[in-house]
């Protein structure tokens, strides 16, 4: 985003903090503002009518939160909650649709953003059908470890503070199976697990049982 652009949205907000566990909105809930997170990190997730919580994603700093719901005008479709400390931009819903009718190449780059997490979705639906509870951790471990990974000298550390409960959530198994498929990559070297982090030892190993 350039910098008028950045300056046009920063103008039509105002910042806003959430504490680790706090809910930022709830699915089902009317659309009345847009998130942009400036630092931290939030899960999306979606309860079933059983009481289920199934994780759609994680999203970490610059990722937009609820522009479906501004865009369209209808309910929230998941909820978010902050992993850890959050901060962000809130922009009202009416200001964040006039900020993208007067300036075409961001709503072209959000149009490029939502065409990205369709390809994602459709491929997380894919991977339920043909990978196993194993391929499907480590897949959510590639991600992790590519998009929030910190390079050590043990590998890369992956801080977040998800729960095998939520692993098992964003994975579609249950909480006995991620146990036994972390335990299946630690035995084979992959990784290290420790309290709410993981250390990848090899990425390429995760990523071709991934596939």
């Amino acid at each position: 985003m350039h910098a008028d652009e950045q300056a046009a949205l920063e103008a039509a907000g105002h910042r806003r903090q959430w504490k680790r566990g706090a809910v930022i909105y709830r699915e089902g809930s009317q659309s009345e503002t847009v998130i942009v997170l400036r630092s931290g990190r939030a899960k999306v997730s979606s309860d079933t009518a059983s009481g289920t919580e199934v994780v759609l994603a994680v999203r970490g700093p610059g990722a937009l939160l609820g522009e479906l719901s501004a865009i369209d005008g209808g309910p929230r479709s998941a909820t978010v909650t902050a992993l850890e400390p959050v901060t962000a931009l809130s922009v009202p819903s009416p200001d964040f649709e006039r900020y993208l009718l007067g300036h075409a190449r961001v709503s072209f780059l959000l149009m490029r953003e939502l065409t990205r997490r369709l390809r994602d979705a459709d491929r997380k639906r894919i991977e339920f059908g043909a990978f196993d509870t194993t391929g499907r951790v480590a897949a959510r471990l590639v991600e992790l470890a590519e998009r929030f990974g910190e390079q050590t000298p043990e590998g890369l550390r992956i801080s977040l503070p998800l729960s095998q409960d939520e692993l098992a959530g964003w994975t579609g198994s249950s909480r006995e199976a991620v146990t036994k498929a972390l335990r299946t990559l630690r035995e084979e070297g992959w990784i290290q697990t420790g309290r709410l982090h993981v250390i990848v030892h090899d990425l390429s190993a995760l990523k071709d049982r991934a596939q």
